[in-house]
């Protein structure tokens, strides 16, 4: 199987491209970085996997600028809405009659009035912006994952960050952690911004225009050493 297509695969617990050709690639092409890689624990992500990007995109909303603990209860109370039925459009009862227990689809969140989305703790914003991504979602702006396999990077970050509430870094998180794009590079991250700076050995850390051009030579494999930037941060704790 071809690198492009191992890069685009979105099962869950499986590594999305040749990790350690990718690790090969990267301690050649850069020393400072294969420093890096020899101190740390050696590169172990697997793609989360989704089984939308309304689904992952919605639980990005719920959890921005919010710990865990508080995220997944307000996140359970959002999809507990739908539990009886009751906010659920069209084809969501079972042959039995009874309601599927499944997360929402747009079409739901679309038919929920904004004071019951509030009643779940979300904020007006967050409220507001799950209605955004449900109605992208439907117009086709938030693309299928069968079509998510053909689109670049560039092209996901261009039409995901339309959405209200979800900026460049929440796609990236998403293109690295959710679907398992290998060449992600996310310069305006503060921790890979000071991985880099700690690493490299500099006296401040980066600007987002600079870390690009450093980065190009991690190319295609970005997310990789983007990755050990965020370890570096840990070794010198």
């Amino acid at each position: 199987m071809a690198d492009s297509d191992r890069s685009r695969r979105v099962r869950k617990g499986e590594p999305a491209f040749d990790v350690a050709g990718a690790l090969r690639h990267l301690r050649k092409a850069d020393p400072v970085l294969a420093g890096v890689m020899r101190r740390s624990v050696r590169y172990n992500v697997v793609p989360d996997g989704t089984q939308s990007l309304f689904h992952a995109l919605s639980e990005s909303i719920v959890y921005q600028q919010l710990s865990g603990k508080a995220a997944a209860t307000i996140f359970a109370r959002f999809v507990g809405l739908y539990a009886s039925g009751k906010w659920e459009v069209g084809s969501g009862k079972g042959r039995n009659g009874r309601p599927r227990r499944r997360f929402p689809r747009p079409e739901d969140v679309i038919a929920t009035p904004h004071e019951v989305l509030r009643s779940a703790g979300l904020s007006n914003n967050k409220a507001l912006a799950l209605k955004d991504l449900a109605a992208k979602t439907i117009d086709g702006t938030v693309p299928p994952l069968r079509s998510v396999k053909r689109m670049s990077d560039a092209e996901l970050i261009e039409r995901l960050t339309t959405v209200r509430g979800i900026g460049v870094w929440t796609v990236e998180m998403l293109l690295m952690f959710r679907l398992g794009r290998p060449d992600v590079l996310p310069v305006g991250d503060l921790g890979v911004r000071k991985g880099y700076m700690l690493a490299y050995g500099l006296e401040e850390m980066p600007k987002p225009k600079e870390l690009l051009a450093l980065g190009e030579v991690w190319r295609p494999f970005r997310s990789v050493g983007s990755w050990y930037m965020w370890r570096a941060c840990e070794l010198e704790r």
